[in-house]
């Protein structure tokens, strides 16, 4: 599919007024400081100088105004990763993902020729998670489920077996995307809130654990037609992916099955990535350990970050052609094809 018409973002968080207050004294709420400065908070955790009203995180026309500039023709929505609440109760978790995702329906539904979007889903409670996945790929026409990379329950696990099961059944991708831990759940390491490394350094050691996870645990093998795509060229998954290859021949405690010299290569090609990479040299290195075959094309649009993800004209055509696999939309939105 060529990109001559624009690229194919799979990586635009959004903020949305629906649902603000929707998960009780966790907020999410939005404020100014006596001096004027924004904050937005969320549970215990206050993100300050980040001021969402009035930016393209809640301002539609300032999006779409930002992605024409940016060479951008549609955009796949999803969840601020500060608002995943995946440790809050199940019950206010469930009523929060319905609120955000009815909301973020009604976005996608006033700009069918440019938005997609990616539901929150309630990961406390694995049935619950199901069931919205059910409800807003059935009810709402979103195109899958984009949840955080930790949520209590370890993404081998058995249980999740049926939230993997739904996806290939609704044959609707899902997207994993790290947050910061200590919002609403156990902080994961003191040292990394110093100067906001966890931004960098918890997001790319999440990423590679849950590629991880997901190969060894063997979600992969069971589920041979799941699709995964996971967030910022897999984090640290690139630089590591030659020794976890390693590790699973040699080492006791890996699988048998995935101890034959390639297995884990394999397991490994079956995952997506967005290529939210930042820097020549870091994608370049990434494209030459993970390839470009399920690569996508993503920006953490107008986030802090903004304008440092690679150079992606020599593969544009590609990366759109990876996105229109991914989300299906040969089969979901054909309008968006031609």
């Amino acid at each position: 599919m060529s990109a001559a018409g624009g690229l194919i973002d799979v990586h635009g968080h959004i903020v949305l007024e629906g649902s603000m207050g929707r998960a009780g004294a966790c907020g999410p709420e939005i404020g100014r400081h006596p001096d004027g400065s924004p904050w937005f908070r969320v549970g215990n955790y206050r993100l300050d100088g980040v001021a969402y009203r009035g930016s393209l995180f809640i301002d539609v026309d300032m999006r779409l105004a930002a992605m024409d500039a940016a060479g951008i023709r549609v955009q796949a929505l999803s969840p601020n990763p500060l608002t995943y609440l995946h440790f809050i109760d199940a019950a206010a978790a469930v009523d929060f993902c319905r609120a955000h995702n009815d909301s973020l329906a009604e976005v996608v539904a006033a700009h069918p020729d440019r938005f997609v979007g990616l539901g929150a889903l309630p990961m406390q409670d694995i049935e619950a998670a199901c069931a919205e996945l059910h409800r807003i790929v059935a009810d709402l026409g979103l195109l899958g489920g984009y949840v955080g990379t930790d949520f209590g329950t370890p993404l081998d696990a058995p249980a999740m077996d049926a939230l993997y099961e739904s996806c290939t059944e609704l044959d609707v991708p899902l997207f994993l995307h790290p947050t910061q831990s200590g919002i609403d759940g156990p902080l994961l390491d003191g040292r990394l809130r110093r100067w906001d490394l966890d931004l960098v350094l918890e997001y790319s050691l999440e990423e590679a654990l849950a590629a991880a996870t997901l190969i060894f645990g063997g979600v992969l093998r069971r589920h041979p037609a799941l699709d995964v795509c996971l967030s910022h060229g897999g984090g640290s998954l690139a630089l590591a992916s030659s020794k976890l290859a390693k590790l699973a021949e040699r080492r006791p405690a890996s699988p048998e099955w995935l101890k034959p010299e390639g297995v884990f290569g394999r397991q490994l090609d079956r995952l997506w990535f967005d290529c939210h990479v930042t820097g020549a040299r870091e994608f370049a290195f990434v494209t030459g350990a993970l390839g470009t075959d399920r690569l996508v094309y993503g920006t953490n649009f107008g986030g802090w970050d903004r304008g440092a993800g690679p150079d992606v004209a020599d593969v544009a055509d590609a990366l759109n052609d990876n996105a229109a696999r991914l989300l299906r939309l040969a089969q979901r939105v054909p309008r968006l094809l031609s």
